[in-house]
C-alpha cells in the first residue's frame, strides 16, 4: 500500500536508503528452497493492512511460527479446526475470529477426524496502523490479548461480511480499494475492542486443559533452559514415547522440533528489540551462536542478520515484491 503522502520528507528518506538492501535480501530469500519458512513475521508488503482468503487441509505441514504484525482470522469452515496460541488451545467454529498479537507463537493443529479443508479470511494489521488508531481515538489505547470472539448467533455476527467485503475489494482493487480496505479494518479493530471490553462477549473459548496444553505452557516457561524430552516426561508423570507419539499425532512434528521452533519465535523478538546477536541465541536456550545460527537458517531460510535487515527495511516503509510461490500454510 503505498501511502507516501502520509511520510514525511525525512520517513522517506530513509525509506530509499533500505531499498537497495530490501532487495538484495528479497533475491536471496527467491533462490531459498525453504521457502515455506521464509516469510514468518517479514511477510507483511503494506505499511497498514492486507487481507487475503487463504485455505489449508489436514495433511498440510504447518509451522509454529509468528509475526512483528496483528493477524485477525476469521474462520470460514464448519470442520471445526483447532488453534494453538501461545500455549491456549481452541476448537473454532465457523465465524469465529481469532486475534493474535506480535511475536506471539500460533499454529492450526492437526486432527485426524476432520478431512475437510480449512478456510479462512486473513487480515493483517501493522503496528503503525494501530498507533494510528489510537491516536485518532484515545479511548483506543489498547487491543485485548490473544483470543477468540465467537460471531455466531450475537450481535457481532456482522463481522465476517466485513471481512469478506475487504478480501472482495483487496482481489479486485478498484479505484479507491486501498482506502477501503483501511477503512473496513478500522470498522473491524473498534467492534473488536468493543467487544473485548464487554464480559458477555468476551467469554472463554479455550477448550478444556489436556496433557499438550500443559506441556505447550511448560515450554513456553522454559525455553531459555536445556530443557529435555525425558525432563518434560519425569515432570508430567508419562513416558517419553507418549509425548513422541502427541506431537507427532497434533503437531505433525517431534517435540524438538517444536521445542527449536519456540526458541526461533523468542529469538525473532530479541534480535529485533537490539539484543546483539552474540546473545540472542544463549538468551533463548541455545548452547552457542553457531547452533543458533544454523537453526535459524534452516528454519527460515535467512540468516539472523538478515532477518534484521528486513525488519528494518518494513520499518524503513519498503513495499517489497515478494514471490508469489509461498506456501499460505504458514498463515
Amino acid at each position: 500500500m503505498k501511502l507516501d503522502f502520509l511520510m514525511d520528507n525525512a520517513e522517506q528518506a530513509q525509506m530509499w536508503r533500505f531499498v537497495a538492501q530490501a532487495v538484495a535480501i528479497r533475491d536471496n530469500m527467491v533462490a531459498q528452497q525453504n521457502s515455506s519458512n521464509i516469510l514468518q513475521g517479514v511477510k507483511m508488503t503494506s505499511l497498514y493492512t492486507q487481507t487475503h482468503r487463504s485455505v489449508t487441509y489436514a495433511n498440510d505441514a504447518v509451522s509454529l511460527h509468528s509475526h512483528d504484525f496483528y493477524e485477525l482470522l476469521l474462520c470460514r469452515s464448519s470442520c471445526s479446526p483447532e488453534y494453538l496460541v501461545g500455549s491456549e488451545r481452541y476448537l473454532l467454529r465457523k465465524g469465529d475470529i481469532i486475534l493474535i498479537r506480535p511475536g506471539v507463537s500460533h499454529r492450526s493443529l492437526l486432527r485426524k477426524d476432520v478431512s475437510g479443508p480449512y478456510n479462512r479470511d486473513v487480515l493483517w494489521v501493522s503496528q503503525r496502523m494501530i498507533d494510528m488508531l489510537f491516536q485518532l481515538d484515545e479511548e483506543l489505547n489498547t487491543l485485548a490479548p490473544a483470543c477468540v470472539l465467537r460471531t455466531t448467533g450475537t450481535q457481532w455476527e456482522f463481522l465476517p461480511d466485513l471481512f469478506h467485503k475487504g478480501v472482495v475489494e483487496s482481489e479486485k482493487r478498484g479505484i479507491g480499494w486501498q482506502s477501503m480496505v483501511l477503512a473496513n479494518t478500522i470498522q473491524i479493530l473498534i467492534c473488536l475492542f468493543r467487544a473485548s471490553q464487554d464480559p458477555q462477549d468476551n467469554s472463554s473459548c479455550k477448550e478444556k486443559t489436556v496433557l499438550l496444553d500443559r506441556i505447550m505452557a511448560y515450554l513456553e516457561e522454559n525455553f531459555a533452559t536445556r530443557v529435555t524430552l525425558a525432563d518434560t516426561a519425569n515432570h508430567f508423570y508419562v513416558s517419553e514415547s507418549t509425548i513422541t507419539h502427541m506431537f507427532h499425532n497434533k503437531m505433525g512434528v517431534s517435540f524438538y522440533r517444536c521445542l527449536t521452533q519456540l526458541r526461533l519465535i523468542h529469538a525473532k523478538s530479541l534480535i529485533v528489540e537490539g539484543v546483539p546477536m552474540s546473545e540472542v541465541g544463549q538468551q533463548v536456550g541455545f548452547a552457542d551462536y553457531s547452533t543458533f545460527y544454523r537453526a535459524f537458517k534452516k528454519e527460515y531460510g535467512i540468516s539472523p542478520q538478515q532477518y534484521l535487515s528486513c525488519y528494518r527495511a518494513a520499518a524503513g516503509q519498503i513495499v517489497v515484491d515478494l514471490p508469489r510461490n509461498i506456501d499460505s500454510s504458514q498463515l
